[in-house]
């Protein structure tokens, strides 16, 4: 079963390997073994392992691309599998954004992200104790 503590942080991890363009701390976080899909705002969805890394080190390698910054994380937990919901802060905007994660060789690991545009964010705001389990 996965642990609330190991999930948040492999969701931490994931936004500081992007926050900080660490290409390996990014790989690190993601599936290795099972199936991982990637939608990018405005993006067909990525379903290969190698399209989706390398999506992400075009991303981070792009002087360009945005800051983000997650709030208001909120955990859900079935067994082996969770997913959590959030909001990225992005220059202009907010993105409302879901990581869906596994248990794989002993360690919480990414295999789905998204994120789309959010036309009526909400107020960030500690949702600690909303978590579902």
């Amino acid at each position: 079963m996965i642990d609330r503590n190991m999930l948040m942080f492999a969701n931490d991890s994931f936004y500081y390997a992007f926050t900080n363009r660490d290409f390996d701390a990014m790989d690190e976080v993601w599936a290795r073994e099972a199936a991982v899909c990637c939608i990018h705002p405005g993006w067909a969805a990525l379903v290969d392992r190698d399209e989706v890394m390398s999506s992400w080190q075009s991303i981070m390698e792009n002087p360009e691309s945005p800051n983000i910054e997650p709030y208001n994380s909120q955990a859900y937990i079935f067994g082996d599998s969770a997913f959590v919901v959030c909001y990225e802060k992005v220059p202009g905007g907010v993105l409302a954004a879901t990581n869906y994660f596994i248990e794989e060789a002993g360690k919480v690991c990414l295999v789905h992200h998204q994120a789309t545009p959010c036309q009526n964010p909400p107020l960030e705001e500690d949702t600690q104790n909303n978590n579902v389990q």
